[in-house]
């Protein structure tokens, strides 16, 4: 008889996860409709690795928040500000939602957290402009908004707590963002033109962050050795 053998993604588990005889009502999660009872008695499962989503994450952020940033400003023309939205949605968005949920899968609870709950921001982000921005009143809608980036603004203080256990970089990015949010939001709650100009400079130099912390990720994986180093933070 010959075995089948099926490779899955389970990060720090090796060799084969489950060697003994199968049983579909204990765990039908493992069961191959297509090999029939017979066959299925002899189906093993050998762990393949999961490359790391990180960077991805990391990626997303930091240029969707550049482009953004420019726009905060004043660098670019706020004419043009229609092209975050796209970004937005497909890179900032999407894609780092895709990053998180495969940090679930890695087990990195910090990496889930961040990427799907910035992910989430951004495509919340592209819908409120294109969908319900118009259905706030204008003498609200810098409260409104205000309200939203300060929010953010508490939820990134505490994830910035929780990057003191992984690397300076991370943790740096984590500061910079919270930073930015707060003064954003207190920008657009007071409309105070030159206070949302600052923040969008800190988003400036937060995008940078990011992207080096991206940066460093996938090329120290790549060469397999540590390239540009993010230093390691105690436990």
């Amino acid at each position: 008889m010959t075995d089948i053998t099926y490779h899955l993604s389970v990060p720090g588990r090796g060799g084969v996860l489950d060697g003994g005889a199968f049983d579909p009502q204990e765990d039908d999660r493992r069961f191959e409709p297509t090999a029939g009872r017979t066959a299925a008695e002899r189906v093993q499962f050998v762990p393949s690795p999961i490359a790391d989503p990180g960077p991805l994450g990391l990626a997303a952020f930091a240029l969707t928040t550049f482009v953004l940033s420019m726009f905060n400003a004043g660098l670019v023309g706020s004419g043009g500000e229609p092209i975050v939205f796209g970004l937005a949605l497909a890179y900032g968005g999407l894609a780092q939602l895709l990053a998180g949920m495969w940090e679930f899968r890695t087990g990195n609870t910090f990496g889930a957290v961040a990427f799907t709950s910035y992910g989430a921001f951004w495509l919340s982000f592209w819908a409120f402009e294109q969908f319900f921005a118009p259905k706030v009143p204008a003498a609200d809608l810098g409260h409104a908004v205000g309200l939203y980036l300060i929010a953010w603004g508490i939820f990134t203080s505490y994830m910035f707590i929780a990057s003191l256990r992984t690397t300076a970089a991370i943790a740096l990015v984590f500061a910079l963002l919270a930073l930015t949010f707060i003064v954003l939001g207190i920008g657009e709650a007071g409309a105070h033109t030159s206070i949302s100009k600052a923040g969008g400079w800190i988003g400036l130099v937060t995008a940078v962050a990011a992207c080096y912390a991206s940066f460093a990720a996938v090329t120290n994986s790549t060469f397999g050795r540590t390239v540009m180093p993010v230093k390691p933070l105690g436990r």
